[in-house]
């Protein structure tokens, strides 16, 4: 437990439980503030109490609402540079726009390069976030970006399951090397759905590259969002011969049809993580919930203690 008087943890109002959760993993008071709404949307913060000199770091995942959450983010990040903290360190379990990391059309945003601007304009002097839809966006920083990882999270829960001749599946291409790693510290075979997306949300698979014939699969990804590729390749994964197939992922975004697809989908459990929240409304009972606050609290004290925060994925 930690019992230093300079850090302070602040929660955005995206996701407090978790922020509730990383204060008492890390042993410090929730720093007090009060976000408030005027009658045309517009967003006040008031901090409640002095953080001169002292290193703050503000929890908010950038989820749905997103632009009222990233701009909340902002904003507090503002007032506390404002009220002469030493260091802000914003703490984005779920990175909103990632997808939005390069150009596939002549014309389009980059617009997970613009976050980064805006958050670097506003004041942060570090990020932490967590698995990334695309590791480049570090890149797009010229702050330090302590990247963190859900897998191991998903390899010690998935270990006690003891899911016997078994297979990782990677659902498309640009995330094998994260599958491969869960392959790795399981050691189990790996396998890829190759799939085209013809259009945003729109996903349609190919084929499967790899036996998974008489296996348990399980299936990784960093985000759900409509449930189309997740629902899809389970489908096909099960026509190619699986016994059973879980669904892993770090971010449940959740959105449109996702729900309704996942509760009809030949899909054993669906294991995610609470960088977002799901509510009770989302809580399938399919769906189980694992946390990330002991991790990303570790982080914020490794961070603070000027340790290295790869330690924590050895």
């Amino acid at each position: 437990m930690f019992r230093g008087r300079k850090l302070k943890i602040f929660s955005g109002t995206a996701n407090p439980l978790l922020t509730e959760q990383i204060v008492q993993h890390v042993g410090v008071p929730m720093g007090i503030a009060e976000v408030k709404r005027f009658s045309d949307g517009e967003i006040n913060i008031y901090i409640g109490e002095s953080v001169r000199g002292a290193d703050v770091f503000i929890v908010q995942p950038v989820c749905n609402p997103i632009n009222d959450n990233l701009m909340e983010l902002l904003i507090m990040m503002d007032a506390l540079k404002r009220a002469s903290a030493k260091s802000i360190n914003t703490v984005i379990p779920y990175y909103g726009y990632a997808r939005q990391d390069r150009k596939t059309r002549a014309r389009d945003p980059i617009t997970a390069k613009l976050v980064a601007d805006l958050l670097t304009a506003a004041g942060a002097n570090r990020v932490i976030v967590m698995d990334l839809h695309a590791g480049q966006i570090q890149g797009f920083f010229n702050i330090p970006v302590d990247h963190l990882l859900g897998m191991p999270i998903f390899a010690k829960y998935l270990e006690q399951k003891k899911l016997g001749p078994a297979v990782v599946i990677s659902p498309d291409m640009g995330g094998v090397t994260r599958a491969r790693e869960l392959a790795e510290r399981l050691q189990l075979p790996m396998a890829i759905i190759d799939k085209r997306r013809p259009e945003p949300n729109v996903a349609e698979v190919m084929n499967i590259i790899g036996n998974v014939r008489d296996k348990t699969v399980v299936m990784l990804d960093d985000i759900i969002d409509t449930a189309g590729t997740m629902t899809q390749g389970a489908d096909a994964l099960l026509e190619h011969g699986a016994k059973e197939v879980y669904a892993c992922c770090t971010h449940p975004v959740l959105s449109g049809p996702a729900l309704e697809r996942l509760a009809i989908a030949p899909i054993k459990e669906i294991i995610v993580t609470d960088t977002i929240p799901v509510p009770p409304e989302k809580c399938l009972p399919k769906i189980r919930v694992l946390s990330v606050a002991q991790l990303i609290g570790d982080a914020i004290i490794r961070v603070h203690e000027e340790l290295s925060v790869s330690k924590l994925f050895d």
